[in-house]
């Protein structure tokens, strides 16, 4: 070998061992710099309350700054297209939603994004879903509430967060239920799942069925009347008011929202790692446990790989929903 290959190679050589050393050090590294957690709706609402109480336990876990965007927009498409396009270095992360995760890409075969576009990361939590009215509303019961729609088709109307969101798909299920036409009742689309509430509270709709973490605070201040939630058994935020089962209309168990984790596309494993101990961190942690109750949600912390599979099994059945109630 001649003295100046000899030289190259060794320079290779020396490149390369140089290489495996920086690699796990830039990994070991993240983050070094504020990571922003990007949320597909507006400010206030339950997708808002997700992202913040999480980014408490993370800035303790990472030492670094989280900042929340709220992107809201198209039913949640504005804000889970801009992570999409994101780099993939773990800087930039989605709160996830149902509507925006399984039910819009279930209905919209246009969409820009897919259900599985995303790197999973892990689920958050789960938000019982309650159908509330004003509490000066005449409608004491979830049965007076079905029997005015019934009687008066087309005069009752409800707020969501727009046709083929979470809100939207539980009262066209209670009007399909009642084997009521779509426009039985009538839809108002707001921004987000806190206006739908505050349409609710100004008393610009009769009624709203939502997450209950935009209305716990108002159903617990009695400004708002619970009359139904869709979890199997009984909310122990709000133990008075029955299930759907228990109101004879099991069906609405389908309908239950849910936060979760996501990064861009291809996201570093690094990273990925990194947020799963947050994750570990937070459930564990006291003050992240009582936020979930603060505003309704349900903990249920989930790897990687069993997000896919929730997510995925959420994407089927909305689907299939979005197929039986013609809401496209």
């Amino acid at each position: 070998m001649k003295l100046k290959d000899f030289h190259l190679l060794k320079s290779t050589l020396l490149c390369l061992g140089l290489l495996s050393v920086v690699t796990p050090v830039l990994a070991q590294n993240y983050p070094n710099k504020p990571v922003t957690i990007v949320v597909p709706f507006v400010a206030g609402g339950d997708a808002d309350q997700s992202a913040r109480n999480l980014a408490t336990v993370a800035q303790n876990v990472l030492k670094q700054s989280i900042v929340i965007v709220n992107k809201g927009g198209a039913s949640g498409a504005i804000g889970s297209q801009l992570v999409k396009d994101a780099a993939p270095d773990g800087y930039t992360l989605l709160l996830a939603r149902v509507g925006s995760q399984a039910v819009l890409p279930a209905m919209k075969t246009d969409l820009s994004y897919k259900w599985n576009d995303f790197t999973f990361i892990g689920l958050l939590e789960l938000n019982p879903v309650v159908c509330v009215v004003n509490s000066e509303s005449p409608y004491k019961s979830f049965e007076d509430l079905t029997k005015a729609i019934t009687a008066q088709p087309g005069k009752l109307n409800y707020s969501s967060s727009g046709p083929g969101t979470i809100l939207n798909f539980a009262s066209q299920l209670i009007l399909q239920s009642l084997k009521l036409k779509p426009d039985a009742a009538i839809n108002v689309s707001y921004k987000g799942g806190s206006e739908a509430v505050v349409a609710v509270l100004a008393k610009e709709v009769d009624f709203s069925c939502g997450n209950l973490t935009s209305a716990l605070t108002q159903i617990n201040s009695g400004k708002l009347r619970a009359l139904v939630v869709t979890t199997p058994e009984r909310v122990k935020e709000i133990p008075a008011v029955p299930t759907a089962k228990e109101v004879g209309m099991p069906q609405l168990e389908a309908i239950v929202g849910w936060s979760a984790l996501y990064g861009p596309p291809k996201m570093s494993p690094e990273a990925v790692s990194k947020w799963v101990e947050v994750l570990a961190a937070a459930d564990k942690d006291a003050n992240w446990q009582a936020g979930n109750v603060r505003y309704g949600g349900v903990p249920r912390i989930l790897s990687p790989m069993d997000t896919e599979k929730f997510a995925a099994s959420q994407y089927v059945a909305y689907s299939k929903l979005s197929s039986q109630l013609g809401i496209k």
